[in-house]
């Protein structure tokens, strides 16, 4: 089956909204803390992970790269809690989403390209690929949901898409 293109956008704030949250310190005034010698960006995302006994946990991911074009053939979700990506390395990585629901619809997925500074933070239920590092392997901070209860659905989509290597003009 011939996949759909999947065209990358640039990551704001404003275009991931419906997904979650963008980790940066852009648009956020720090507080002077530590007598001076630190800047803290506070509140940056609201975790959720209390649903049926959670409890917030904190995972070190260490992803391989995936070389472009790549197919998107599988999406996941986690309907007990939100997840939090954040690098610990300074290059671009993928960010593909789909708004939650039973399915990821192939329509409305979407692919974000980030500066390579910012992180991501999921809503509960958001449809998400696994992490698209680029170029080499990338470390990642997870926040996530641990504890009781089924928080993984992975879904195929019906029909591949292709996040090509490039940027659309215009």
């Amino acid at each position: 089956m011939t996949p759909s293109t999947l065209r990358m956008r640039p990551l704001t704030a404003e275009a991931f909204a419906p997904f979650g949250t963008v980790i940066q310190k852009a648009g956020h005034r720090p507080l002077e803390i530590n007598y001076g010698q630190t800047l803290k960006y506070a509140e940056l995302a609201d975790i959720e992970v209390d649903e049926q006994g959670g409890k917030p946990v904190a995972h070190l991911y260490c992803s391989q790269p995936v070389e472009l074009p790549f197919r998107v053939e599988i999406m996941e979700c986690h309907p007990l809690g939100s997840q939090t990506f954040m690098p610990l390395h300074d290059r671009p990585f993928l960010v593909v989403v789909a708004p939650p629901g039973s399915e990821p619809e192939p329509a409305a997925i979407r692919c974000f390209v980030t500066d390579g500074r910012q992180g991501v933070h999921l809503n509960k239920g958001v449809w998400h690929h696994y992490q698209l590092s680029l170029g080499e392997p990338a470390d990642y901070l997870v926040i996530d949901r641990g504890g009781p209860g089924e928080n993984t659905v992975e879904r195929r989509l019906s029909k591949p898409l292709l996040v090509e290597d490039r940027f659309p003009q215009g």
